[in-house]
C-alpha cells in the first residue's frame, strides 16, 4: 500500500524513470505510473493476528477496504486514504466474531469504520515506509508500515493496476481496546500487540 490519499491535482498520468526515484532516495519502482487509483475492494483485505494464550496465534482479516491512492511524478509526495469496515471483522469462528464486534473491542455498533490517512512515504533501505494516522473505535494514533510495491502493469480489461504489500504492528490498547481476560499465571488471554498485514490491487482511474 506504498501511497494513498487525496485528488491528483493532474488529471493525466505519467510515466516516471527509475532514475528519477533514486534521485528522491526512494527505492526504484520499474513501470511507475503517476495517476490516482481506486482501490479494488474485491482484491484487496487487511489480514491480522494475535497472540492467544501465549502459546498460539489467531488470524483474522477485514475483507471490506475502500479508498484512494495517488501516485504523484515525486514518489515522496504521493499519498493514501482508506476506508474499513470493522463490522467486516472474521475470524472464521462466529462466537469469537461475536465477541470482537462488542464493546469489549472494537464496538463496531458505535465505530463500524476504520480510517487511515498517510502523512509522509519514506525509506528504510530497499523497503518503502509509510507513516499515517489510524482511526480505530474512535481513537487517532500514528501508525508505521513496511511497504513492498507488487508492480504496475495492464489489466485483462483494458486498463492500469497496481499492487501493494505492507507489514505493520499496533498496540490494541493504544486504540481503547481493553479487553484484559488474564490467565492463572498472569499472562494475557489476548495479546496487546496485533501484527497486520495489507494486500491491497488498485485501479488507476480513467
Amino acid at each position: 500500500m506504498g501511497w494513498f490519499g487525496g485528488k491528483d491535482k493532474n488529471s493525466g498520468t505519467a510515466t516516471v524513470e527509475a532514475p528519477a526515484q533514486a534521485a528522491a532516495g526512494l527505492p526504484a519502482v520499474p513501470g511507475y505510473q503517476a495517476g490516482t487509483w481506486t482501490i479494488d475492494a474485491s482484491h484487496s483485505e487487511i489480514s491480522f493476528t494475535v497472540r492467544h494464550m501465549a502459546v498460539s496465534k489467531v488470524r483474522g482479516r477485514l475483507g471490506s477496504v475502500s479508498g484512494e491512492i495517488v501516485t504523484h511524478d515525486e514518489p515522496g509526495t504521493s499519498a493514501v486514504t482508506a476506508e474499513v469496515d470493522v463490522t467486516s471483522i472474521t475470524t472464521f469462528n462466529d462466537q469469537r466474531d461475536g465477541h470482537l464486534k462488542t464493546g469489549d473491542f472494537f464496538d463496531v455498533e458505535n465505530h463500524p469504520v476504520a480510517t487511515f490517512r498517510s502523512t509522509s512515504v519514506g525509506h528504510d533501505g530497499d523497503d518503502f515506509v509509510l507513516a499515517g494516522e489510524l482511526t480505530l473505535k474512535g481513537v487517532t494514533r500514528p501508525v508505521t508500515l513496511t511497504v513492498e510495491v507488487s508492480g504496475f502493469g495492464p489489466d485483462a480489461y483494458g486498463g492500469t493496476r497496481a499492487g501493494f504489500s505492507a507489514k505493520g504492528q499496533i498496540n490494541r490498547r493504544d486504540f481503547g481496546v481493553e479487553f484484559d481476560a488474564r490467565l492463572d499465571n498472569g499472562g494475557l488471554v489476548v495479546s496487546d500487540k496485533v501484527d497486520l498485514e495489507l494486500d491491497v490491487e488498485a485501479v488507476l482511474n480513467a
